[in-house]
């Protein structure tokens, strides 16, 4: 699966994508989250907050309840704003 990281969520975590696998039991985006979280210092820093943080699956927008069986592309990114 390939992550990718942008805006804060990115300048936290040090790298702006990279490959992850994730072990059977993270079966759900709130899972992977918490994984990564357990990563690192850096990862921690970006996910401490995890309501200021969104996340897609795929391209689209996921819930922290959604499976991520199958999903090839997760990216992490502050709320955005209009303007």
């Amino acid at each position: 699966m390939r992550a990718l990281y942008f805006a804060w969520v990115r300048e936290r975590v040090g790298i702006a994508e990279e490959e992850i696998d994730p072990p059977a039991s993270v079966k759900t985006l709130a899972d992977l989250v918490a994984w990564l979280k357990r990563r690192g210092e850096n990862y921690g820093a970006a996910f401490a907050d995890q309501g200021s943080v969104r996340a897609a699956l795929d391209r689209c927008h996921a819930r922290p309840d959604q499976p991520i069986a199958g999903v090839e592309e997760v990216a992490f990114f502050p709320p955005m704003t209009g303007g």
